[in-house]
């Protein structure tokens, strides 16, 4: 028995390459592949149901990677000696690839749909989380699932003031820009990373580089695709019945813009639908059967979906009657509670952070572990969302992978700029959210910056941060929207998350939902943000304008004696007798 692969391979502009193989591993996944960079090899594979589930509305696709410990010849650690549940660090790569794999599917394809990426060998030097969407894309394009374009991913650094694809792990310790672009041949995708107070056409430099590179990968996949004849198999679509469609629209639609215009609080807006949905129910009456009924309510989401957005567009009105690019009121506390070293209440509109600071010694490092390195890190940040933030009853089972990523995205934005690796202490940053309508993560930036300042850590500079929405239309018509809320987001185009200090850009996060984001919406979404974010900087700058000079007085301190090495000995004692002696005594460690 012979095993043959089918193998294209990816000739990258610096000299890299890269290998993809499918046919010889994983056979009976509907796809599967193998993405080889240098010594680092991915498999991904993908399987999908038959048929959707009955009653399905939504489109359930996961994505999971995970890292084996034997691709780089360790043993985990754990007491079982073996991989667990994915850590945060795997999420994170999750969710990269998860983000931009979602928009490629039809909008009417509802099977099940499961995605595994997997390290099985390791190179120091070689990111995987670079190649795990293009493993990812790859493995659906040698499958007969159904997509509408392929993707790929890029990791883009400005290292010396150059722009370098796929950086190796040694040359990304220097960079001052690091960001992670997907993208299909033609559209921007995803967009995730940070910076050193980068300028907004820095972001978009690296943006353009970077997509240049996608294609040629994109293209791979599809040399691959082609010479293994690849057809979509067809599937089962959701049910349609026109006749219901134009009932619901009879009825809802000039009430639902009634509310849209209300300029109402979130809950009383929520109500107001609710109630609009009852009543339609109770008007269609014996028209709703069994099998139509869930098709009630798929149809009320697309009006409302196309009601709030026509009004945005043609009316240029928000759904609390804001402009257009302009920030929800605020308000912000500084040492709002006695007992930690640092604390800040950050309120915008009907989002609301209550953010803590802890200063910890180096015994308080987090160890972040995967197949390629082990460091400590003196900088955690960890983000909170219960179920009562937004008035919903939920069982508290630790932070899902939003909470996780929203985490990282605010810990990206605030690492730049805090004191440099000889600072002394191990910081650790939580933000509760105690309310929310959107753009959480902004306002864990914003009471972090002054959680932190509150506590007397002297960062370089405050940070403040903004969410940025899209509305447009098949015409070209477009209206970027500024601190967009919760609604926004659900009904809009784009989820842009902007993060900088008044000399630039920390960190962004951006998600699109449509094809064709072109760079002047981009350019425009870019310089709107930064107007924001500098007024949202300027209040906060009213609360505090710089870090407190000395640390709250129940907040540890930390001495240094320098002592002659002849004597290190008489110091530590026989057996750290002395040593352990004096920590006894003093209470230090």
């Amino acid at each position: 028995m012979s095993l043959n692969a089918t193998t294209v391979k990816i000739q990258m502009e610096d000299g890299k390459e890269i290998l993809i193989s499918t046919g010889k591993l994983a056979r009976q996944a509907d796809g599967a592949v193998t993405v080889q960079c240098g010594n680092c090899i991915l498999l991904a594979t993908v399987c999908a149901s038959k048929e959707p589930k009955p009653g399905q509305s939504f489109f359930p696709l996961s994505v999971d990677y995970q890292e084996k410990m034997a691709s780089a010849g360790k043993i985990p650690g754990s007491f079982f000696k073996r991989e667990g549940r994915i850590n945060d660090y795997e999420i994170l790569i999750s969710r990269l690839v998860d983000r931009a794999l979602r928009p490629l599917f039809p909008e009417d394809y509802l099977c099940d749909v499961q995605i595994q990426v997997t390290l099985i060998s390791s190179d120091p030097e070689v990111m995987p989380d670079a190649l795990a969407c293009l493993a990812a894309s790859a493995a659906l394009a040698v499958s007969t699932i159904p997509i509408q374009e392929i993707i790929s991913e890029v990791r883009i650094a400005r290292i010396n003031g150059n722009y370098v694809i796929n950086p190796t792990r040694s040359e990304l310790a220097t960079a001052d820009m690091d960001f992670i672009i997907g993208a299909t041949s033609k559209n921007i995708m995803m967009v995730e990373g940070e910076a050193k107070e980068c300028l907004e056409a820095d972001v978009i430099t690296a943006i353009e580089l970077a997509h240049k590179a996608i294609r040629i990968q994109v293209q791979a996949q599809e040399e691959l695709r082609k010479t293994l004849a690849i057809t979509p198999r067809s599937y089962t679509a959701g049910n349609t019945d026109e006749n219901l469609e134009s009932m619901v629209n009879a009825f809802a639609a000039d009430k639902m813009l009634e509310i849209a215009r209300s300029r109402s609080t979130k809950a009383d807006r929520s109500d107001a639908f609710k109630a609009l949905e009852t009543a339609l129910v109770e008007h269609l009456g014996e028209a709703i059967t069994d099998e139509n009924k869930s098709l009630v309510k798929t149809y009320f989401g697309n009006l409302q979906y196309d009601v709030v957005r026509n009004m945005i567009l043609e009316e240029r009105v928000r759904l609390d009657g804001r402009k257009l690019d302009e920030v929800r009121p605020l308000h912000m506390e500084i040492d709002f509670l006695p007992s930690p070293h640092g604390s800040a209440l950050f309120t915008r509109g009907e989002t609301q952070s209550l953010t803590t600071v802890t200063l910890g010694t180096s015994q308080d490092e987090l160890l972040i572990e995967n197949a390629a390195s082990s460091n400590y890190e003196k900088f955690i940040l960890h983000y909170n969302f219960p179920g009562f933030s937004t008035g919903e009853v939920k069982p508290n089972r630790g932070p899902g992978r939003r909470e996780v990523g929203h985490g990282n995205l605010a810990k990206r934005s605030l690492a730049q700029m805090m004191p440099s690796n000889d600072y002394p202490y191990t910081v650790r940053v939580v933000s509760d959210i105690l309310e929310s309508n959107g753009s959480s993560s902004m306002a864990t930036v914003c009471a972090g910056t002054l959680a932190l300042m509150d506590a007397g850590i002297q960062i370089k500079n405050p940070v403040s941060g903004i969410a940025m929405g899209l509305i447009a239309d098949n015409t070209g018509k477009f209206e970027v929207l500024s601190d967009i809320l919760g609604d926004e987001d659900h009904l809009g185009d784009m989820d842009f998350k902007v993060c900088g200090t008044k000399n630039g850009v920390t960190a962004c996060q951006m998600d699109i939902k449509i094809q064709g984001l072109s760079y002047e919406i981009l350019t425009k979404a870019l310089q709107q943000a930064k107007e924001g974010r500098a007024h949202i900087l300027g209040e906060m700058m009213k609360t505090i304008s710089a870090p407190k000079t000395e640390l709250k007085a129940h907040a540890p301190r930390m001495v240094s004696v320098m002592i002659d090495s002849e004597f290190i000995g008489l110091i530590i004692g026989p057996g750290g007798k002395h040593i352990q002696e004096l920590q006894k005594t003093s209470g230090t460690v």
